[in-house]
């Protein structure tokens, strides 16, 4: 085992540096995505590792409504203050690198599909607390001011910390702000876990629910909803007809599959997150901070 006087020389080696001296990046990539990529780093002051997010901006110069997108990423993060949504710690704009960066918690098992398919013999119990965790996500997105609508909630964006089963929500680079009536317009997502009235470009929060429902079905039978379409079309003829995924005949457990049927129902009879919280389905599972929750409501948030 090295000792603490160790030659500086042996440790790996920063390949970028923030202008505070704080953070450095190493080379390792944890993740890319279509707009940027996602590196190992490390924060020397508090002595934790951390993610290093990059956007090369000459790629967008074109494309202001990326940039835009990107920047509304950051100010949102910003706000977020919550155990099951990803930490926005530090963001700068490198003129020199023509570069966006912004420094997040990092979650040392990557994202869930993966961490799923990884282990594939999980009980129900763990998935149900990892199911609550990211209920309690969107409770606080959903019941904050203003109201936040994440709108591509899937497996991917959601990520684990597998070595004490916490898991965070991520990725808000499609996320929502809205107003009072709580409705928004856009047409985003990924499809397989769009809900239909988001086609219909008239929608509420309620769409995270639908999706949240599609993140269940898949962590339960390690299938991705409608993989048995082969294209987007497809996938929206099933989507607004109401016919569910072929991975709906796996789930054998009445009760789970009532919960999910719960989360994909017409907009109208679609709980809120907070009522789902209070689902039996849920009885006997606790995750940290729940003898905190005080009703489930903004209040408590």
């Amino acid at each position: 085992m090295p000792s603490m006087n160790s030659d500086p020389d042996d440790s790996e080696p920063f390949v970028e540096v923030d202008p505070t001296g704080r953070y450095g990046r190493y080379n390792e990539l944890l993740g890319c995505g279509a707009v940027k990529k996602v590196y190992r780093a490390f924060d020397q002051e508090e002595g934790i590792e951390v993610a290093w997010n990059q956007v090369k901006l000459r790629y967008f110069c074109d494309d202001q409504s990326t940039i835009d997108r990107l920047n509304s990423e950051v100010r949102l993060l910003r706000t977020l203050k919550n155990k099951n949504i990803i930490a926005l710690y530090h963001v700068w704009r490198d003129q020199g690198k023509n570069t966006l960066n912004f420094i997040t918690e990092v979650c040392t098992s990557g994202n869930l599909r993966d961490y799923r398919k990884k282990h594939k013999h999980v009980s129900m119990k763990a998935l149900k607390k990892w199911s609550k965790q990211i209920l309690k996500g969107l409770n606080y997105l959903h019941t904050h001011e203003p109201c936040i609508i994440h709108r591509d909630l899937n497996c991917s964006n959601v990520f684990i910390n597998g070595n004490v089963g916490q898991v965070k929500i991520g990725d808000f680079g499609l996320a929502a702000t809205v107003g009072k009536n709580h409705s928004a317009h856009s047409i985003l997502g990924t499809p397989e876990f769009m809900a239909p009235e988001l086609y219909e470009e008239n929608y509420t929060e309620l769409i995270d629910i639908y999706s949240y429902g599609m993140c269940v079905l898949e962590m339960v039978t390690l299938e991705v909803p409608y993989s048995e379409c082969d294209s987007i079309a497809k996938i929206y003829k099933k989507v607004t007809a109401g016919v569910r995924p072929r991975a709906m005949d796996k789930v054998m457990d009445p009760e789970v599959k009532a919960f999910i049927e719960r989360c994909l129902a017409q907009p109208r009879a679609r709980p809120s997150a907070a009522d789902l919280l209070r689902d039996p389905f849920f009885d006997g599972i606790v995750v940290d901070d729940d003898e905190n929750d005080i009703g489930l409501s903004a209040l408590s948030l």
